[in-house]
């Protein structure tokens, strides 16, 4: 083998070998499978004005946690199938709520009377509420937008990750990792496919209180 080929294959692994550690960090820190809701009872201002809990929007299925925002192109690109799933989540017994913890200083497109707007857009039936400290993002060890976490019936985490595997083309995903695992719940089944990689912006975290 050339040098050169040495160092192309040195570098190539280099980078897996850095990827893989940076999703083992992230997923460490990440609510782990199998555990509750943490700050389920955590009051949040919702888009209509309402406050909001984890717990007040579970459903006697389960419940769908979505951190998201509205500033970030990966939240925009996954947005309409989010609300398509959320959507037909809650008459099938799954309870949705969608959370946004991104501080509103650092794109103020994230504030709550655009979430309003994008709400009323895109025909959200599930809350969209406001993580005003970041805080229950934390607890959850959430660090992007989207990220997704599905608790069954009795309340303990069954999936964790992405929507799909392709943000930029519905037309072209092969995996429906979310739409999957909310049918599995809803039949009372375990998805098949527990956690995946979740991509997308960094949240912005507010100043911790």
């Amino acid at each position: 083998m050339s040098v050169h080929c040495f160092v192309s294959v040195t570098a190539v692994l280099a980078v897996l070998f850095s990827s893989a550690a940076a999703f083992a960090q992230e997923s460490s820190s990440s609510l782990a499978i199998g555990s509750p809701a943490p700050k389920a009872d955590v009051a949040m201002k919702g888009v209509d004005g309402n406050d909001v809990s984890i717990r007040s929007a579970a459903g006697p299925k389960g419940t769908l946690v979505v951190f998201t925002c509205n500033h970030c192109p990966w939240a925009k690109a996954w947005e309409s199938r989010i609300v398509e799933i959320g959507n037909a989540a809650v008459p099938e017994g799954i309870g949705v709520v969608a959370i946004n913890s991104n501080d509103p200083a650092a794109y103020a497109e994230d504030s709550l009377e655009e979430m309003r707007k994008r709400a009323h857009e895109r025909g959200m039936r599930f809350p969209y509420v406001v993580d005003s400290d970041s805080g229950v993002a934390r607890a959850f060890g959430a660090t992007r937008t989207p990220e997704l976490f599905l608790f069954d019936a009795g309340g303990l985490l069954v999936y964790k990750g992405a929507v799909d595997d392709n943000a930029k083309d519905a037309a072209a995903v092969k995996e429906r990792f979310l739409a999957d695992a909310v049918a599995a719940v809803a039949r009372g089944s375990a998805p098949k496919v527990s956690e995946t990689k979740a991509l997308g912006c960094s949240i912005k975290f507010r100043s911790a209180p």
